[in-house]
């Protein structure tokens, strides 16, 4: 089963996601036209959170904007172009410039903001963390920057998977039903071993971040599981993101980060995790998954 999630959640991307889709299942069945139109119907569906958790989900990003806000207004002599949300490596590098010595005299400060934007980011489900693991490379070096990044992203998932417990069931299941149901039906083959099966899915490429923090909690994942298994499993991904940004006037894109050797080892390193719990489970029948 392809699973295809979006990073951000948006509508947007949704749409275009399950468009590109239909387009290639109308090509392949000849019952494409009906599937289009029941998927356009099942879209077409009133979005299925509660005016009150609507709003109270918008209360809290609203709440969470302001506080980035005054962390912003609380940083001394600071440029309002170098606090961008980089979109590309170009903005990336002249964020590391206009840091580097800001950083030396403010640490606090930085570190209150970097923190802040990274749990923000990853709460919201907002692409582009990657941006600022490179970033706490180039700042602090590779011991510092590899606590700070998994600090962050630990504290950021936290903050989604609560949110998504609190508020999420509806809207995950509204979005990503086949998803949900193969992931939920994943955990629950695997409750004797859950954290090395939660570890594998950190470590590799296997599942997005994103989809794991805002899915764990509606699939029965428990917190003390989920914290365990991003704790040690973003640090290997966080090793290489840091030590990339050391030297990053020699990175070219993104992709370089992840090359096909790389992804290799992060799979050796998920099948050393994996392996045990799979030679420990006792024999039983698998049930199919429709």
């Amino acid at each position: 089963m392809n699973l295809q999630v979006s990073p951000a959640g948006s509508h947007v991307s949704i749409y275009s996601n399950l468009i590109d889709y239909l387009n290639t299942s109308i090509r392949i069945s000849p019952s494409g036209e009906s599937r289009k139109k029941r998927l356009y119907e099942d879209l077409s569906k009133e979005f299925p959170l509660p005016q009150w958790k609507l709003l109270a989900v918008t209360a809290i990003f609203a709440s969470s904007s302001g506080a980035l806000l005054l962390i912003y207004l609380t940083m001394p002599n600071m440029d309002p172009e170098v606090l961008k949300i980089p979109k590309d490596l170009t903005d990336l590098r002249f964020m590391k410039e206009h840091l580097s010595v800001y950083a030396r005299d403010y640490t606090l400060q930085v570190l209150t903001g970097y923190v802040a934007v990274y749990v923000f980011m990853q709460t919201f489900m907002i692409p582009g963390t990657i941006f600022f693991s490179l970033l706490a490379g180039a700042l602090f070096g590779t011991i510092k920057g590899i606590l700070l990044v998994v600090f962050s992203a630990t504290a950021g998932a936290s903050a989604c998977y609560f949110l998504s417990k609190t508020f999420g069931a509806p809207i995950a299941v509204w979005l990503w039903p086949q998803q949900i149901h193969f992931f939920r039906a994943e955990v629950a083959k695997r409750k004797r071993r859950l954290l090395n099966y939660m570890l594998f899915l950190r470590v590799t490429p296997t599942l997005p971040n994103t989809f794991i923090n805002f899915a764990s909690p509606i699939v029965n994942i428990p917190y003390h599981i989920f914290l365990l298994a991003t704790v040690f499993g973003l640090v290997p991904a966080s090793f290489l993101s840091v030590r990339a940004g050391l030297t990053l006037g020699q990175l070219e894109s993104l992709s370089d980060l992840y090359g096909p050797k790389t992804v290799v080892s992060l799979f050796v390193i998920g099948l050393f995790i994996i392996l045990p719990a799979t030679f420990s489970r006792k024999p039983q029948k698998e049930g199919c998954l429709s």
